[in-house]
């Protein structure tokens, strides 16, 4: 697997995938940068190159979709969420309840809530655009601090409380 470090306002990001299919996109965590698999080599060739690319743009505000391929991991239910995580527009937040229908079933919040947080190319599968009932944030992967950046980054107005 390859993978690169972005400099991003959400802190350092680790970007890994194989040469044709991005795999892994993942935050620091408690200010430590995550670091890559034994085996794994640094590199900006492929699907990793390209999702660095479209990522920077994503962070000066000129790109609001991807166009990238993906290879995430994952049950058939996570799968199932994350292909509806990808129909969230950008700037839009839903609610977990809101995910759980789409998905076809709405007494399913909480896993719905634990496929999101499985999600493992965040912001490229913009679970960050899940909020939880009455407009707190609710969880993320990167971090809640992190989850309030990406939404700014979407719509600089909208205000969420912590």
């Amino acid at each position: 697997m390859h993978y690169a470090y972005l400099d991003s306002p959400a802190g350092p990001i680790l970007v890994a995938g194989e040469p044709d299919s991005l795999r892994c996109i993942s935050f620091a965590k408690n200010g430590v940068v995550t670091q890559p698999d034994p085996g794994w080599t640094g590199s900006l060739q492929g699907a990793v190159g390209e999702a660095m690319r479209q990522l920077r743009e994503y962070f000066a505000g000129l790109r609001k979709q991807f166009d990238l391929p993906l290879a995430p991991e994952g049950t058939a239910f996570q799968k199932s969420v994350w292909r509806q995580l990808q129909q969230i527009p950008y700037g839009i937040t839903i609610s977990y309840g809101q995910l759980a229908k789409r998905v076809g079933n709405p007494n399913a919040a909480r896993a719905v809530g634990s496929a999101n947080g499985r999600n493992p190319l965040p912001i490229v599968i913009p679970c960050h655009r899940v909020i939880a009932g009455g407009g707190k944030l609710g969880g993320f992967s990167g971090g809640l601090n992190v989850k309030q950046i990406l939404l700014q980054i979407e719509s600089p107005y909208l205000q969420l409380p912590l």
